[in-house]
């Protein structure tokens, strides 16, 4: 059975469509008006092999806060969505991701309770049209409509957009880890008998 879900959330900031597929081949069809950020977002796709089609309509006159954020949390209702009562997963998974001079790490544990320790230095205030201080936003949303256990560490760094490519790709890979299946799990992966 396909671990996919559809989510579309509307407010008076944001028009947010999106299906994701945690089962797919890394095709990302992504539009949220802010280059970087689409860019980002198909990392993401791509390195976590995750089908992704997000289209977002945000009140970026104002600036790209609401876009951001509400993708975040979008992403984190389809997550949980897709992945249901969570039978059979890994639950936790990490990496460190290298990108040229940038090394970051991220953990995920998918226990249903939300924590973000996010640890990162941008030296740039924006990156294309992407101001940096909305990655630490997006990742904060993600993991609270979530709910993950969501660990990100720059361990080093240079260059601001290697930065933010090491720590959406890392994610990525955590996350792919995280969610997938293994045979040996026949319930779920707790003590509790319930994530």
């Amino acid at each position: 059975m396909a671990r996919r879900s559809i989510v579309n959330r509307t407010t008076k900031e944001t028009d947010i469509k999106m299906e994701l597929m945690l089962d797919g081949s890394g095709k990302g069809n992504i539009n949220t008006g802010i280059g970087f950020f689409d860019h980002m977002l198909e990392g993401f796709s791509r390195h976590g092999f995750f089908d992704l089609d997000c289209e977002v309509k945000g009140d970026l006159k104002v600036d790209g806060h609401h876009t951001v954020e509400d993708t975040g949390i979008v992403l984190g209702n389809a997550i949980r969505e897709a992945l249901g009562d969570k039978k059979g997963i890994r639950r936790y998974g990490s990496s460190i991701l290298p990108m040229d001079d940038a090394l970051c790490l991220c953990a995920i544990d998918l226990c249903g309770r939300p924590y973000l320790d996010y640890n990162c230095q941008f030296t740039a205030e924006r990156i294309g049209e992407l101001d940096t201080e909305l990655i630490r936003e997006f990742f904060y949303a993600v993991s609270y409509s979530a709910g993950m256990n969501l660990h990100i560490k720059m361990m080093s760094g240079i260059n601001n957009h290697h930065m933010a490519e090491a720590m959406f790709k890392a994610f990525a890979k955590a996350l792919d880890e995280a969610v997938g299946l293994d045979e040996r799990i026949t319930d779920v992966l707790s003590t509790k008998g319930s994530l």
